[in-house]
């Protein structure tokens, strides 16, 4: 029976991942994800395709909403959460074109990532309920996401991750850095499961993991972050990219891992769906054809 094996929350967009045993899920995601972002003059969002040291800050969440931020040399910030009733600045954040609006964190906290990254501003989405529309040709009416890349959840497989590895030393020699194993942590998911046959994730359409179901609702397409080591903040080289190019390209797409929506229980209310932990068993609900990747480049 597949399971879940590990949960990630990764407080603000492209930072350091925290990873608890539990997290609730509200219709835009896990609880706490992605509801911070570091933005430039023009509310665009700034994330490790820009600056790969931010995979370096880590955040620690508190009761009240704020966090503590610490940076690479281990100096920390405490950031309250901005409000416009409190007389916050009202910003637009920008994530690949799609226009929401934001708040400005307090005075002080911006010019603490100011000196550490340049001319960036932390952007907070106070209201993720009326914030981003998901795509419609993915989403349904209502349904918005977190200030993440464009969907609420991301899925990725260990056995599809064991694959990929296989294929990298396959297709490097020994000895060649390309060919060692990447580990999960490169393709930054929410959810990771474990128990399934490689690759099983593209036919799934829906699935029930714990007490939550969820909509797999498209294949995510990979760029520049999954070369850079989570750890140090390195690029790594062209890898994972061209073994994605060469046996996962999908379209355009070089894709890993799928996105999800959850599905809101039959007459429940409030942001809560329900609380997944790792453990919990994953149980496919629908079943679609799996699409075959274009090997002929």
């Amino acid at each position: 029976m597949p399971q879940l094996t590990a949960l990630h929350v990764y407080p603000v967009k492209s930072t350091y991942r925290l990873s608890p045993d539990s997290a609730r899920v509200e219709p835009w995601g896990l609880a706490g994800d992605r509801r911070w972002m570091l933005a430039g003059p023009t509310g665009r969002a700034v994330t490790q395709r820009d600056e790969p040291s931010l995979g370096q800050y880590r955040t620690q969440p508190h009761p009240d909403g704020s966090l503590t931020v610490t940076d690479p040399s281990g100096a920390t910030i405490r950031v309250p959460v901005p409000g416009t009733a409190a007389g916050d600045q009202a910003a637009q954040g920008d994530v690949f074109g799609t226009l929401f609006p934001a708040v400005e964190a307090a005075k002080e906290v911006q010019v603490w990532f100011a000196e550490r990254l340049g001319d960036v501003r932390l952007l907070h989405l106070e209201a993720p309920a009326t914030g981003r529309q998901i795509d419609p040709e993915y989403g349904r009416p209502g349904e918005t996401t977190s200030m993440a890349d464009g969907y609420p959840l991301l899925l990725a497989t260990t056995a599809s991750l064991d694959a990929l590895n296989g294929h990298l030393a396959a297709d490097h020699p020994d000895g060649d850095r390309r060919a060692e194993p990447l580990p999960m942590e490169r393709f930054r998911p929410n959810l990771v499961v474990s128990g399934t046959e490689p690759w099983a994730e593209d036919g799934w359409r829906r699935i029930r993991v714990g007490e939550v179901v969820f909509r797999v609702v498209k294949p995510c397409g990979r760029c520049v972050v999954t070369t850079t080591d989570q750890e140090t903040g390195e690029r790594r080289g062209p890898e994972p990219l061209l073994t994605l190019g060469r046996r996962r390209r999908f379209g355009k797409k070089l894709v890993f891992g799928q996105n999800l929506i959850p599905e809101r229980p039959e007459g429940s209310v409030g942001d809560v769906l329900g609380t997944l932990r790792v453990g919990d068993e994953v149980t496919v609900l629908e079943e679609g054809p799996r699409p075959r990747p274009d090997t002929r480049r």
